[in-house]
């Protein structure tokens, strides 16, 4: 029987309630599908800092390390905003990414049609979405140097090495290769020295890959684009900032921000998280949707572990789930049968992969 190890960061807020669901939802999924599991918790965030004054221990990253895949809640809260900013969960979370070099993010946005007037955008426009960013997380300017400010002035550098674009833009093909073999690269080359090269070494790059079709947009085309017709889109390629705002937007076409996965993953390991943050406002209340989470869990077992069975297992249960009209109070108002606890949520996800 193959075994996998996982290490477990439950962080802050919901994150707790969250991952306790998608362990349960993996549970019975590797029952059925005859694969053992051996979790590992570790500590990062705000519990992190409460406990060791470091919001990113090294225990963390050597536990992360030494397993096969990271399943990662939500960090951060109004508790630790005045601590100092590297003291801070969201810096932890920023070094973690860098000592795992997780340098692919992988933001999935795909629109249910049991939820499509969830949507701030008419049916007709989103019916049928399914894209993927993939986002490089470790470079571009949030990691630039020099960097800094004084009384009058604030500065950041944008940089991206050669070899930093080659390996995203590889991510972002070979994931096209599953799907409908189309990637959009997004830059700002007609303004930007650094997205020139980006632009010039995505080419090289995609001749690799002779079934891709590969096309360019300009970030704020881009951002238009997801509105006006994000049905054009399937892989969207593009770098850390710009990555950052467009998977936002992509996020909200479903309607939910608490639906949807993501994947930061490296040459070593992957870390599996929903994109939603820690929500202290409604923790411990049992609201929250752990159907972001639970979708990661899937994410994982497909890229990570090969165990496409068990991640489609995972996605038709959720998709049962939502059709049969089960829904967390955020979903509440859209066509709900019944309003679920996140336990319930969980349990239900469960239930129908045991079936």
């Amino acid at each position: 029987m193959k075994k996998y190890k996982i290490a477990l960061i439950k962080g802050d807020g919901i994150g707790p309630e969250i991952i306790d669901e998608a362990v349960k939802v993996l549970d019975s999924v590797a029952s059925c599908c005859g694969f053992d599991i051996a979790y590992t918790e570790a500590f990062m965030g705000g519990c992190a800092y409460d406990i060791t004054g470091d919001p990113l221990p090294q225990e963390t990253i050597n536990i992360s390390l030494s397993s096969d895949a990271v399943l990662f809640g939500a960090i951060g809260g109004e508790k630790w905003d005045n601590l100092p900013r590297e003291k801070r969960p969201e810096s932890g979370l920023l070094r973690f990414r860098k000592e795992l070099g997780v340098y692919a993010n992988l933001r999935p946005a795909v629109v249910y049609d049991e939820l499509i007037n969830a949507s701030s955008l008419k049916p007709s426009i989103v019916k049928g979405v399914d894209l993927m960013v993939v986002r490089e997380l470790i470079g571009g300017i949030y990691f630039g140097e020099p960097k800094g400010r004084d009384e009058n002035r604030g500065w950041n550098t944008m940089v991206y090495t050669r070899d930093e674009i080659i390996r995203i833009a590889h991510q972002a093909f070979k994931i096209a290769m599953t799907r409908k073999k189309k990637v959009c690269s997004v830059d700002k080359a007609n303004v930007l020295d650094v997205s020139q090269l980006w632009r010039e070494v995505v080419i090289e790059v995609s001749k690799e890959y002779p079934e891709i079709e590969l096309t360019h947009m300009y970030v704020d085309n881009a951002a238009m684009q997801l509105i006006r017709d994000p049905r054009q889109f399937d892989v969207i390629l593009t770098g850390n900032i710009f990555g950052d705002i467009l998977s936002d937007e992509a996020s909200m076409l479903s309607g939910s921000i608490g639906l949807l996965p993501s994947a930061s993953v490296g040459a070593k390991i992957g870390v599996y998280e929903p994109i939603h943050g820690s929500a202290p406002d409604i923790a411990g209340q049992g609201i929250a949707n752990p159907i972001a989470t639970i979708a990661s869990v899937s994410m994982m077992l497909r890229y990570a572990f090969g165990e496409i069975i068990a991640a489609d297992k995972i996605d038709s249960a959720i998709k049962r789930a939502l059709s049969e009209g089960y829904r967390t109070k955020d979903l509440a108002q859209y066509d709900a049968k019944e309003v679920c606890s996140t336990s319930e949520m969980g349990s239900i996800i469960a239930n129908y992969i045991e079936r």
